[in-house]
């Protein structure tokens, strides 16, 4: 009898909230372990990827790569085309490049974020809805053997849902456009997520950013201007159905290409441009 009341005991307390609690413990603690171990370990993956598809959507704003393609035209990889491309920190105060930060860890929007390393904007001048600007951004820099390329500058902005995430691409004559691709938005399908349709974005090859005053000019037009007309080098066609999405990227294109954003960086390169053709005629 005392032996069968002994074993009773002995099961009770192993089934009891205290043994569950410890138990329960041990096995968080055990998972906790493990997964902090997989997050470490796939970092270094994980931060590999991010980059790799960085570099795609650069080359692909760029025309450069096809869509859903991981090879170039030419055969080269994504790693062997972005080699083209140098990637520079501006000062978007003064067009200037600048040291001050590392390009190859430095996160331009996070950076916004931060009241000591960005600036507030007006309602009047966030024509993109950003309510702050980063002071020091990226430029990616493709040059070949005649020298200056393309050039293609990160751009964002509100649409209709969310901010739209991309790259634009200028031509070397830093005026003509040569693509612009989002890699991130929240925009509606079939509407306004149609900023991902490849045949609207080859409208947007050989549209003139700035207007014959040096100003950014870009429309979006439910009806487009006759061919010949000074008008018609500016405009792409809107969305359809998607009028605040097709507001959104009209503003940050411009908004990007204007005073507060790029400008005065791709006026100093035109000027450098402008200098080194006129030396090399000497």
């Amino acid at each position: 009898m005392a032996e069968e009341i002994d074993n009773s005991s002995s099961s009770s307390n192993k089934d009891s909230l205290r043994n569950i609690f410890i138990i329960a413990i041990f096995l968080c603690l055990v998972c906790s372990v493990v997964v902090s171990g997989l997050a470490v370990s796939l970092k270094p993956m994980q931060q590999f990827n991010k980059e790799l598809d960085q570099k795609k959507n650069i080359l692909r704003a760029a025309g450069l790569l096809a869509a859903g393609s991981d090879v170039g035209a030419d055969g080269r990889s994504v790693e062997e085309m972005f080699t083209d491309f140098s990637v520079r920190a501006v000062n978007l105060d003064t067009g200037e490049y600048t040291d001050a930060v590392d390009v190859d860890t430095y996160d331009p929007i996070r950076a916004a974020t931060d009241s000591s390393v960005s600036m507030g904007l007006s309602d009047d001048a966030d024509i993109a809805t950003l309510g702050r600007r980063e002071n020091i951004s990226l430029v990616f820099i493709k040059t070949n053997d005649s020298g200056l390329d393309k050039v293609v500058i990160p751009v964002r902005g509100f649409g209709l849902w969310g901010t739209m995430y991309g790259y634009l691409a200028l031509e070397s004559d830093l005026s003509t456009i040569a693509g612009l691709g989002f890699y991130q938005h929240k925009e509606t399908p079939g509407l306004g997520g149609e900023v991902d349709n490849p045949k609207w974005k080859q409208g947007w090859q050989g549209v003139q950013l700035f207007n014959q005053n040096g100003r950014p000019s870009v429309d979006l037009v439910k009806l487009r201007s006759p061919v010949q007309s000074e008008a018609a080098r500016y405009e792409v066609d809107a969305l359809s159905g998607a009028t605040f999405t097709t507001r959104g990227v009209k503003n940050l294109v411009n908004f990007w290409a204007g005073d507060l954003g790029f400008g005065p960086f791709l006026e100093k390169l035109k000027a450098q441009q402008m200098q080194a053709s006129v030396g090399g005629q000497h």
